[in-house]
């Protein structure tokens, strides 16, 4: 075979993988829009309340924080703000090195207390408990350093309530968003053992006794590029995969779960830094292997609101700590893709997005315009390869956002909305490269060992002078 021939087969397998995972995220957009059209989002909160609040069962809210003094307070307030009928906040200081603790300590008047927990799941020793005097459902242990895993298995211990819902201490709920995000767990209590609400970028918001009481947008380009990414991610991938019954991933930053559930799977495994998504992946290797019936869920109208990197060496750092997740979990469970559907279909979206497709699209950014520009490769195979990789991207952008808008109306302006449709454009010229470049980094350091959590710095939120 000769080269040139050899060049074709290279670029046809890069374009056919190419359009596989554009498809794939067409067919996402349709089976959401299918979610959204056969069960209507419900705006009105004190509906919700009407509905749910009698039979919400009782929840512990257990927020892990290591080095988060610039926005821990905000955030605790946002939770101590829930509107729900019965539900305890413990906050996990993993060891922190800066002021967490002691900016909690100030802030709610934190006091020692005896409490019992269990020790059905390993952790980190715990030093001390503390309860606020003036709030008595906010619980914070103060821990040796074991990670945001280990921290979450403490909390998880300690609490005392069959629903534990987990956020991230940079992250603030909207009031009915705990309320909203049980829902699933009132309407089919028997086979739901975990749900999800969406994630959305605060960079630009204003904040104001833990609330976001004004919508908007940052004047950073990087926070705007990941705004349209995690509409993306939320609206059409999450809502997808729900509804055909093959949801792997509940965020880290707002997931409800059954307690006995992940008890009886082991807790939060402290090995990966992929502890969201390898949770939910075994237990629907739990399930199957005991051939329970049960389902895990994605709810679009819960907010959680999260501060989102803006200096690329942060969100490098975040990226490839996502991509090692995601590997390491498919090696941990690669055997569900052969006897289940949803390891067949949850996994396998893995293989083609996480393992096969950060090779292929680096491959193809980097070797195709090369091999054009020395006259070894057609020029159509190359615009072939654009078309598809950048086309598509645009479209379904555009698509996650006008869909979020027409059912959601998460975006509050104009103007906002047609910036938001302009960076749809424009990620996928540079940004959409730069990340896939990151993930190929991410499967080095996996393929090496690497096992560094990595900080990132934080701002904290903007927030608005009290009246």
């Amino acid at each position: 075979m000769s080269a040139v021939s050899v060049l074709d087969v290279f670029a046809l397998i890069v374009i056919a993988l190419a359009l596989a995972q554009s498809l794939l995220h067409l067919a996402e957009l349709i089976v959401a829009a299918l979610a959204l059209a056969d069960e209507p989002l419900e705006a009105e909160s004190d509906l919700v309340w009407r509905r749910c609040s009698s039979a919400a069962p009782p929840v512990s809210v257990i927020a892990p924080a290591y080095n988060e003094a610039a926005t821990i307070v905000e955030s605790v307030k946002s939770l101590l703000s829930l509107r729900y009928p019965e539900f305890e906040i413990i906050v996990v200081n993993d060891g922190s090195r800066d002021a967490t603790l002691a900016q909690l300590r100030q802030a709610f008047d934190l006091r020692p207390i005896e409490r019992d927990w269990d020790m059905k799941l390993q952790h980190a020793r715990i030093r001390r408990v503390y309860a606020a005097a003036l709030h008595p459902n906010l619980i914070v242990i103060d821990k040796d350093n074991g990670g945001k895993a280990d921290a979450l298995n403490a909390g998880i211990n300690v609490s005392q309530m069959p629903v534990f819902c987990c956020v991230d201490a940079d992250s603030i709920l909207e009031s009915d968003a705990l309320l909203r995000a049980v829902r699933p767990f009132v309407e089919d209590p028997d086979r739901v053992v975990a749900s999800g609400g969406t994630v959305r970028v605060a960079n630009g918001c204003v904040v104001k006794d833990g609330q976001v009481v004004q919508v908007g947008l940052s004047g950073n380009l990087l926070a705007l590029l990941q705004t349209v990414e995690y509409v993306r991610a939320f609206q059409l991938a999450r809502l997808a995969w729900s509804r055909i019954g093959a949801l792997t991933i509940i965020s880290g930053a707002f997931g409800l779960f059954r307690r006995s559930a992940v008890v009886a799977a082991g807790g939060y495994k402290s090995t990966t830094v992929g502890e969201d998504i390898e949770l939910v992946v075994r237990l629907h290797r739990n399930a199957i292997e005991n051939r329970r019936d049960q389902r895990v869920v994605f709810v679009p109208e819960p907010v959680c609101w999260t501060e989102a990197p803006e200096r690329l060496a942060d969100l490098a750092t975040q990226r490839t700590r996502w991509q090692r997740g995601a590997l390491e979990t498919f090696s941990a469970h690669w055997e569900m893709l052969l006897h289940s559907r949803v390891g067949a279909l949850g996994l396998g979206r893995v293989l083609l997005v996480d393992v096969v497709g950060p090779v292929v699209e680096v491959a193809g950014w980097l070797l195709l315009p090369l091999f054009w520009a020395v006259g070894a490769l057609s020029l159509d195979y190359f615009m072939a390869f654009f078309a598809v990789s950048c086309g598509f991207g645009v479209a379904i952008s555009l698509s996650a956002l006008g869909m979020q808008e027409a059912e959601l109306s998460r975006t509050p302006r104009f103007r906002d909305l047609a910036i938001l449709a302009f960076v749809s454009v424009i990620e996928n010229l540079g940004y959409r490269q730069l990340n896939a470049a990151w993930r190929l980094m991410g499967l080095a350091q996996y393929l090496l060992g690497v096992k560094q959590w990595g900080a990132i710095a934080r701002r904290g939120f903007a927030t608005a002078p009290s009246s």
